[in-house]
């Protein structure tokens, strides 16, 4: 039985682009987009709503019918989810400041949903929303990133035909876009730095081992130590988890292998390594240097001011949200990997290698 509610498209309009347009804007008919697709005008009102029983294909089927008649969703108010790993860490709020200002113009809301990654907290979050109307949903840094996740939240929204977004690592199942700082040039950037002062005794503290991220920075270390043509540099990468503690136990590691300088996976594995090395007497730069990984203002207050790889939160921010509006008015978008390119920012926690 056809929906009665919908009988015209709700809350959308057709663009003016002249494309194989077959009604004026704003009064395409559910029967046109129907008979496009070969399928009933409920099966369209489903899809339009996100509702469950609708079979991929037919999804597809209707998606493409949209496009072919224009049709754009009106965005006023839409609600865009954000997954991410909690707000402690300045990037993530930096990042979900910068997502929110970027979708705010195009009527679309962002709603923060703080969670573990991979844990079922994420998919309480997506089932929390899924029947309240979202109309995308963004994995920032969340089970996206973690290799053998449980992804049944990313299950659960290509189920109802919602559109996510990927940062920083895609899933394995499952094709969407992905936008993502290039770690293999942060690393880069940190070793290069290094090696320039004369470093060549240089440690990592990498974050864990199945962490997209994570595992890209080991690779970018490894290769460029291997450029500079520093050798056994893998016995120098020390993992653990992306904490103070993390950066503090993988250090003191590190510095009984009497390295001169320490590349941190993040800011807090950074200050953490910073209190191993004045726990052995020792100072910073002066000693061991060392370098962290996001970057934020606070830095210019630790004690030493800390240099630090920069995601470029701008730049991802503005992409994310172009991706996000075009996927929400059912537009062709690609699932190739977008890499943002990463700076490094130099304060005081890097200098010369000492004189022997």
């Amino acid at each position: 039985m056809t929906d009665a509610r919908v009988s015209e498209l709700p809350e959308g309009r057709l663009q003016q682009s002249g494309k194989k347009a077959r009604s004026p804007a704003g009064s395409a008919k559910l029967s046109e987009v129907a008979a496009l697709a070969g399928v009933s005008e409920a099966t369209v009102s489903r899809v339009l709503n996100r509702k469950y029983g609708v079979s991929q294909r037919t999804r597809e089927q209707v998606e493409d019918a949209l496009r072919e008649i224009g049709y754009e969703r009106t965005l006023k108010g839409e609600i865009v989810l954000v997954l991410v790993p909690g707000l402690k860490t300045p990037f993530f709020g930096e990042m979900c400041n910068a997502i929110e200002a970027e979708l705010s113009p195009h009527g679309l809301r962002a709603v923060i949903g703080p969670v573990l990654p991979g844990s079922v907290y994420e998919r309480d979050y997506v089932e929390a929303f899924v029947d309240t109307g979202i109309v995308a949903a963004i994995f920032l840094s969340s089970s996206n990133t973690l290799v053998n996740a449980d992804d049944s939240a990313r299950a659960l929204l290509e189920s109802r035909g919602i559109p996510y977004l990927c940062v920083n690592g895609g899933f394995a199942e499952g094709e969407s876009p992905v936008v993502s700082t290039d770690d293999w040039r942060a690393a880069e950037l940190a070793v290069d730095h290094l090696y320039t002062l004369g470093h060549r005794r240089i440690g990592m503290c990498a974050g864990p081992v199945g962490n997209i991220p994570a595992d890209r920075r080991v690779e970018g270390f490894l290769n460029s130590m291997d450029g500079h043509n520093i050798e056994s540099a893998e016995d120098f990468v020390l993992r653990q988890h992306f904490s103070v503690d993390g950066g503090r136990h993988a250090a003191d590691a590190l510095l009984d292998l009497d390295v001169t300088a320490i590349v941190a996976s993040s800011d807090d594995m950074a200050l953490g390594a910073i209190r191993a090395i004045k726990r052995r007497g020792m100072r910073v730069p002066e000693d061991v240097s060392v370098i962290g990984y996001n970057d934020s203002f606070i830095l210019e207050f630790t004690d030493p001011p800390l240099t630090s790889v920069s995601q470029p939160v701008e730049h991802l921010s503005q992409a994310i949200t172009r991706t996000v509006v075009s996927m929400v008015h059912n537009r062709k978008v690609s699932t190739a990997e977008l890499f943002m390119e990463p700076s490094l920012t130099v304060r005081q926690s890097t200098a010369p290698v000492r004189a022997v």
